[in-house]
């Protein structure tokens, strides 16, 4: 789901986007038969010492592999005699790469892992310098938003750009993609270690080759399965506001007012209802409190979303809207996020009120007014059902031409070792959705990071959660 470039990862991208020659992968590399899995054109990774990059040619459909190929850029570490054997690291969105992740995670964030594993990591198809798809008009409304709406102009635009392939990106052409990866690598079993969308494909991935699976870590968690059609009205994610700021104003000095009131209030007096809420799952990014006036990486005095909120709820809007504008979606670098590949594997995967993406697009509106119609309040509140089917989810598929459905997986996961793991802060993937996946994970595991917001492994401010992995992965 949801997830925020740092400013150090955007500036990483730009130079090495400066520094490469603005071609495909494909086109310095020798042609390789697209029958048989292969690295092609191995080479050091800019900017990354230690670690090599190369080309997977996988088939565009993994269902009829006639119809063409695609190449994704791979990279892997040069330690290639690890003790503990590969380890897959799965980024988020979906619309992030994850070759940019590399040093990153292996020596910033996950060192103790990179002594005994050897980390490897894809752009996965539609992501990264070499491939990502461009939507211009939708990557300049909403970026890496899951909630902010775009306009329909900038979804047909999206659609055109795609054409006849915008089929091909739902998370089981993914999931065959990284299939192939293990068997080039040469690796019978692998650890796959998924963030946010990433442990959607990891769970994916195990349910699809349970064989090849030595464990799973599913940190901040989008359940595999959606048995109960509520994801893309995001209902879970509404109503866990009300949980997490209230938690968050318990924590000392209280705040002796309810938050989520205020939240209900704006929800229903202010037009921008879906604006308010996008802007809270992005204030997590950089605030886990949710009241520090000063949280890295914004202006000074401009944090504190619950102050804010509630000087707006008596009168004052100034410092809520002036921190909306703030968060305001839209803008990323397609390298670092890309917004139509977000858009074609949501709409893929997704169960709507409508169906599929199988569904005519003319039967589609009839269907959310009826869900609309019949979500009740305790589904959303503090928001509303007019806050659920304006999200980014429906609204961006609502109108996306009929492609083909992801194949979906068994809601039983295998009987692998498997560490769920989620901050209690989280409203981008709450903790009820780990909780969730927990009950389909036979041999599952949850560790609760308190106070932490989205990405345990890559933004937590302490060490419990990497500890809890750590442990998992090097026992």
């Amino acid at each position: 789901m949801r997830s925020r470039l740092s400013a150090a990862l955007v500036a990483g991208l730009t130079v090495a986007l400066a520094a490469g020659t603005g071609t495909a992968a494909s086109a310095r590399s020798p042609q390789a038969p697209a029958h048989r899995p292969g690295l092609i054109d191995p080479h050091p990774c800019d900017g990354q010492p230690g670690f090599t990059c190369a080309t997977l040619r996988v088939p565009l459909d993994h269902r009829n592999p006639a119809r063409g190929t695609l190449d994704l850029q791979v990279g892997m570490s040069d330690f290639t005699a690890a003790p503990k054997g590969t380890l897959l690291f799965l980024t988020g969105g979906p619309g992030q790469p994850g070759v940019p992740y590399l040093t990153r995670m292996t020596r910033q964030r996950l060192p103790e892992l990179a002594k005994n594993y050897r980390f490897v990591v894809i752009d996965q198809r539609g992501t990264g310098q070499f491939g990502a798809i461009d939507c211009p008009k939708l990557q300049a409304q909403v970026g890496s938003s899951d909630i902010a709406p775009p306009t329909r102009d900038a979804v047909a635009e999206c659609a055109s750009v795609q054409g006849d392939r915008r089929g091909y990106y739902t998370t089981d052409q993914t999931v065959g993609d990284l299939d192939m990866f293990r068997s080039a690598l040469g690796v019978d079993k692998w650890v796959v270690d998924g963030v946010s969308y990433g442990s959607f494909t990891a769970a994916n991935y195990a349910a699809f080759h349970p064989g090849h699976v030595a464990k799973a870590v599913l940190d901040s968690v989008l359940p595999h399965t959606d048995p109960n059609r509520e994801q893309m009205l995001y209902t879970t994610g509404q109503r866990a506001v009300a949980r997490v700021l209230r938690d968050a104003c318990r924590t000392a000095p209280a705040c002796g007012f309810d938050p989520a009131r205020d939240v209900a209030y704006l929800a229903r007096h202010r037009k921008d209802a879906v604006l308010l809420w996008d802007a809270l799952v992005s204030y997590e990014f950089f605030d886990p409190t949710y009241r520090d006036p000063n949280p890295p990486g914004l202006p000074a005095g401009s944090g504190d979303v619950v102050g804010a909120m509630h000087a707006a709820r008596q009168g004052d809007p100034t410092r809520l809207d002036a921190l909306m504008k703030l968060m305001a979606p839209g803008g990323d670098p397609v390298a670092g996020f890309s917004a139509g590949l977000h858009e074609a594997t949501i709409c893929g995967d997704g169960v709507f009120p409508w169906g599929t993406s199988e569904t005519p697009v003319e039967r589609r509106p009839a269907a959310l007014e009826y869900a609309r119609r019949h979500l009740p309040a305790s589904a959303t509140w503090p928001f509303t059902s007019e806050t659920a089917v304006g999200d980014g989810f429906i609204q961006e598929c609502l109108t996306w031409p009929v492609a083909q459905h992801n194949t979906e997986a068994k809601r039983k996961l295998p009987p692998v070792p498997v560490l769920v793991l989620n901050g209690d802060r989280d409203l981008s993937t709450p903790l009820e959705w780990a909780r969730e996946e927990l009950a389909n994970a036979p041999k599952g595991r949850l560790v609760v990071v308190k106070g932490a917001s989205h990405s345990i492994q890559n933004r937590e401010r302490g060490t419990q959660g990497r500890e809890a992995v750590y442990a998992f992965l090097n026992d």
